[in-house]
């Protein structure tokens, strides 16, 4: 269990969205940063610490998974907190023939693989045995630790895919 570096940790209940510009809905005193990997934005209870490494405990209503520049706050007026994609070791996939692509994606989709889906690239957490299948195949795969940015599946919610890609 973590223990509390800046007194006992700050509950988290409240999600505010995303504010224009990625400023806060209602600017508070202080902001703290949350750095996420994709599975722990799904996970909208339990103990998480900031960037500067305040305890944070997130007792938020279960749904929709966190977003990179979402975000929350107490019940009271404590300081607000945002939510950032936490960089991750991740295969980025790529094929001469679009088409290899669009198999490789398919066969991915099938083993329930996290997707990140770019023009030209499919993107997904860093799997060796993946890795080799994909090469098999015949596609480029490069390692790289960035921010992971999967598509939410058939299940998230009917929400369109929120965050642009480069």
């Amino acid at each position: 269990m973590m223990t509390a570096i800046l007194g006992e940790p700050l509950l988290l209940t409240r999600r505010l969205g995303v504010g224009p510009g990625g400023r806060p809905p209602e600017a508070g005193p202080g902001v703290l940063h949350l750095p996420l990997t994709a599975e722990e934005r799904t996970r909208l209870r339990g103990l998480r610490r900031s960037a500067c490494g305040r305890d944070l405990l997130l007792q938020l209503p279960r749904g929709v998974a966190l977003e990179p520049g979402e975000w929350l706050a107490t019940s009271e007026d404590g300081p607000l907190v945002r939510v950032e994609a936490a960089v991750e070791p991740l295969l980025v996939v790529q094929a001469a023939d679009p088409l290899d692509l669009l198999r490789a994606a398919y066969h991915l989709g099938n083993r329930h693989v996290a997707l990140e889906v770019r023009a030209g690239a499919l993107r997904l957490l860093e799997d060796p045995v993946l890795a080799d299948l994909l090469r098999r195949r015949g596609l480029a795969v490069e390692r790289c630790v960035e921010a992971f940015l999967p598509e939410g599946g058939a299940y998230a919610g009917g929400q369109e895919h929120p965050h642009p890609h480069p």
